[in-house]
């Protein structure tokens, strides 16, 4: 079958002294039709692999196959099937919604009404108004738009969220889902859990140049056999052993979250009991307790030792 993205011993180093091996030897593919999510905190090689996809970098070694094409031959076709959505865009502020993506629009051989872009993201009330009487929210969907435009059928969306309000990123929730919908494919990268696992088929988690596991959101959570997860505090915590509760019945990991400590537990009302009782027989006073579903956080753990923010930075 032919894959919207195929990555077969991708690998990219950056010179320096000593080189910087961003990308470590990544085999990943997308198939067509589904939303792939990319997770990793910031170092974990995430957005280099993704901007060898785009045609942004090119790989030091290994390929990347984008929708059966290659980059180095099929360069123009590719670009004229895929739509690319930054982090961050910056549009002339000057233009008209309307002007911005008729603009973009020229940039394809074929694609969407520059009006029929605008009202997937729902803007058309907007559509004479200058970019830069736009909220943030309305920004990054005039962003989107230009990404829809050309009616790709890969579409990139690289943290498209970050920074809006709620209404915003339900909204963009709601263009990614009709985009899926209709048969297209999306890449997406985000740093928000409950975003990939409500919008993603299939998430692979990076770190340190390497993909650590790639499966659905629901089995990758299930394959940390718990469910649950305990977080609490205790005064005192300075003095306690970094696998304080570990020993607790039904417990299977404990780790450190700043001031709080983490159970994750198959059973919370057999953990809980077990925990209480282990802190009163310390002497320890418990100052927080709350209980929560394992997430994707959580799984990135399990692999990888640390959450998500800890990047050690010097790759993307």
């Amino acid at each position: 079958m032919t894959y919207a993205i195929e990555c077969r011993g991708l690998t990219r180093t950056w010179p320096g002294n000593p080189p910087v091996e961003a990308v470590r030897g990544i085999d990943l593919v997308v198939e067509q039709g589904t939303c792939f999510g990319v997770l990793g905190p910031n170092g974990a090689g995430k957005t280099t692999t993704i901007e060898i996809c785009e045609g942004l970098l090119a790989a030091t070694s290994g390929e990347a196959r984008i929708l059966g094409l290659s980059w180095n031959s099929d360069a123009d076709r590719i670009r004229q099937q895929i739509g690319i959505s930054l982090q961050e865009t910056r549009l002339s502020e000057k233009l008209t919604v309307l002007e911005t993506l008729t603009l973009f629009r020229s940039f394809y051989h074929a694609g969407l009404d520059p009006w029929q872009a605008i009202d997937k993201v729902s803007l058309r009330e907007k559509a004479h108004a200058r970019i830069k009487t736009l909220s943030g929210g309305q920004k990054q969907r005039v962003a989107v738009a230009t990404a829809l435009v050309g009616n790709p059928r890969l579409l990139f969306l690289d943290e498209p969220t970050t920074g809006l309000d709620p209404q915003s990123r339900r909204d963009l929730w709601r263009i990614i889902t009709e985009f899926r919908q209709a048969g297209g494919t999306v890449l997406l990268t985000t740093h928000y859990m409950d975003e990939a696992e409500r919008l993603c088929d299939r998430v692979a988690i990076f770190d340190r140049g390497q993909i650590l596991a790639i499966d659905t959101p629901k089995r990758l959570i299930a394959a940390l056999g718990a469910e649950h997860v305990i977080v609490f505090a205790v005064s005192g915590d300075q003095n306690l052993p970094e696998d304080f509760g570990s020993g607790l019945p039904g417990v299977i990991g404990v780790r450190r979250e700043s001031e709080h400590r983490c159970l994750s537990v198959r059973e919370p009302h057999v953990a809980i009991p077990a925990l209480l009782s282990l802190i009163t027989q310390q002497g320890l006073q418990l100052t927080s307790l709350t209980t929560r579903q394992a997430t994707l956080e959580d799984v990135f753990v399990h692999y990888a030792g640390r959450g998500l923010n800890d990047g050690e930075g010097g790759v993307r």
